[in-house]
């Protein structure tokens, strides 16, 4: 299978991206930081193995990513964009019917899309745990160390290989830089006031954003599933689309 690319026009006017691949039952799938949707998703069959379950799988590239625009100006960048362009993208494909998850950013976007009144039939949180939801700007002040110190961390560092990926991915810090200050955090009363069945999935290594069995505590129909690897390495792995799949298909 061959992905297509699309794009449309957030309300803002900000040009967004997104990807497709597979029919059948929208399912829609937020990449994390400095990432994609070509890295988080296709790179690594996730999508492969989820659009061979039956899915269409609509993989967007958030604003200040991939092929989305990326704008320097931080009025481009008001408090939940990334929520608010999600829920935009759903009203653009006239999604009624969809599933909806994400992994590490793109997990907290997709919660906070739920906040603010999406209603998929299942949801995927993975890759985030509950400080990473309920403290955002501890998260956003790490990022923006690395965003302004770029060139100086410690080789082998936390800060060192996210530079690294950054690079890979070829980020735009100009953009990216703004965007953390849009980050809204979810409160622990929100988190149990979601009502679809949801699924918490985490590297068994993986506590860059607190601890995912928190969060899978905390909703009131979820599952936590532990899969190998860290935050990094959870994503190559081939058990992550497994198990989104799975739940996806039950």
């Amino acid at each position: 299978m061959t992905p297509g690319m699309h794009s449309f026009a957030a309300p803002d006017g900000v040009t967004l991206a997104w990807h497709e691949l597979g029919e059948g039952r929208p399912v829609v799938l937020l990449h994390g930081l400095f990432s994609d949707a070509e890295t988080n998703w296709l790179k690594f069959g996730h999508a492969a193995t989820i659009a061979a379950a039956g899915f269409r799988v609509i993989m967007p590239d958030l604003r200040a990513h991939g092929i989305s625009a990326k704008p320097h100006d931080p009025s481009a960048y008001p408090a939940d964009v990334l929520a608010d362009d999600g829920l935009a993208l759903l009203a653009h494909l006239r999604l009624r019917d969809y599933d909806l998850g994400g992994y590490s950013l793109g997990a907290r976007t997709s919660v906070r899309m739920v906040v603010k009144g999406a209603r998929p039939r299942r949801l995927i949180i993975s890759g985030m745990g509950l400080t990473g939801l309920t403290d955002t700007i501890a998260r956003g002040d790490h990022f923006k160390r690395i965003l302004t110190d770029l060139g100086t961390h410690e080789r082998g560092s936390p800060e060192w290989l996210a530079e690294a990926f950054l690079k890979t991915t070829g980020g735009d810090p100009e953009a990216l830089l703004p965007l953390l200050d849009s980050f809204v955090d979810t409160t622990e009363a929100e988190l149990r006031a979601i009502p679809m069945p949801t699924l918490v999935l985490q590297g068994a290594d993986d506590h860059d954003n607190g601890e995912a069995e928190q969060v899978a505590a905390l909703i009131p129909d979820a599952t936590f599933v532990e899969v190998p690897g860290n935050h990094m390495s959870a994503v190559t792995k081939p058990d992550l689309g497994r198990a989104m799949a799975a739940f996806l298909a039950r």
